[in-house]
Formats: structure tokens, sequence, C-alpha cells
């Protein structure tokens, strides 16, 4: 550990008394480190019962696609941050909404 961080700093949301407590614990030598296995490795059915998994939808209301965009579209929407991918998706609800109510049997316009 950084000896700066040897010494207790408050504003760490812990207070003089929680690092007392806790300051008298040996920092952990290259040999027990060499030593240390994945917390999965040792403990295989602890782990496998705390494993976070998203589980099936109840009621699906999106659909997986495989979908080919221009570099700069999909960088311009990346750009923005977390979240772009339903970025995407608003724009295009917004561009069929836009559009006009076509019939069934009308073709759609090729792109010039």
């Amino acid at each position: 550990m950084p000896a700066k961080m040897r010494d207790f700093q408050p504003g760490h949301d812990f207070t003089k008394t929680d690092w007392d407590e806790v300051s008298d614990n040996p920092e952990a030598t290259d040999a027990e480190l060499s030593q240390a296995r994945p917390f999965k490795q040792v403990f295989p059915e602890l782990a496998e019962s705390i494993k976070r998994t998203r589980g099936k939808q109840k009621a699906p209301t999106k659909e997986l696609v495989s979908l080919r965009l221009d570099h700069a579209t999909l960088a311009a929407f990346r750009a923005t941050g977390p979240g772009w991918q339903a970025r995407i998706d608003t724009a295009l609800r917004d561009a069929l909404a836009a559009q006009k109510p076509r019939t069934p049997r009308q073709k759609l316009k090729k792109p010039a």
C-alpha cells in the first residue's frame, strides 16, 4: 500500500475509529499473493449459488437483430455514451412516425 494511504485520511466514508480497528492487518507478502487462488476455484458451490444472471424475459418486447450501419452514424451514436442503442431505437421509431402511412400494396422507394 502506498505510504500516504497508510495514514488515516478523512472523507472516505469511514471514521478514524473504523480505521484504527483494521489498521493492525498485515500487508500480504509476495509469497502469500503467489499462492492466492480465485474465489470461484476455492469455493465453487458458493460462487455458483451467488452467480447473477439475468434470466429469460417473461414478455419480450424487443427482438435481437443484426444490422449494418454506416461507420459515421454508428460512431456518432456511440459517442453519446451509454444507452446509444436505445437512442438508435428511438430515432428509428421517430422516423417511422414522421413518414406518411402507406397502403400494404405500395412499394417502398429505393434510395437514390
